[in-house]
């Protein structure tokens, strides 16, 4: 019998996205609300930067333990490829405003909510693939390697030799024509 510690297998993409919707989400809407008390003592900008830094922090642990499945600490290079995935995504709903402001001049806030979370969440998806086909990948080595092995079994089951008589034995391959 394995005594060795077993992590469970990696989520599939449709768990892993829930995960980075939910915990991502909650976190943006603890954050937001962060934002604003930090502001009453700090320039808005100053407290949205520092509270963007916390809220990546958490939001990478929580992605590499839960979202991906890896069940441990994101360690630094993940942190800092999160980190660059988060850049952008601001960069992008930055971009998405100022084009807004520059076909309308005085957009109402109702518009600028439309462009703003459109423009979030088509980031927030682009980001979630760099983060699970390209950061987090690694998280779902195991799970490809057990697939491997099953697949292996599968494909040895399909050409093994089978009796056709008493005493003959045949190689037939269901695997290859």
């Amino acid at each position: 019998m394995d005594d060795a510690p077993r992590t469970p297998a990696a989520p599939g993409p449709l768990a892993s996205f829930a995960r980075f919707v939910a915990l991502g989400g909650g976190v943006g809407l603890l954050s937001s609300g962060a934002v604003a008390l930090l502001a009453e003592r700090l320039p808005w900008a100053l407290a949205n930067a520092l509270i963007t830094v916390v809220s990546t922090l958490l939001c990478t642990e929580l992605h590499a333990r839960f979202t991906f499945g890896s069940g441990r600490h994101a360690g630094w290079l993940r942190h800092w490829q999160s980190a660059g995935s988060a850049a952008a995504a601001y960069g992008v709903t930055c971009a998405a405003m100022f084009a807004l402001h520059l076909v309308q001049s005085s957009p109402g806030m109702l518009t600028e909510q439309i462009v703003y979370l459109g423009a979030s969440g088509l980031a927030g998806l682009a980001r979630f693939l760099l983060l699970r086909l390209y950061v987090f990948a690694g998280g779902r080595d195991r799970t490809a390697t057990v697939e491997s092995r099953q697949l292996q079994r599968l494909q040895g089951m399909l050409t093994a030799p089978v009796t056709v008589g008493a005493s003959q034995q045949r190689q037939f391959s269901l695997a290859s024509p």
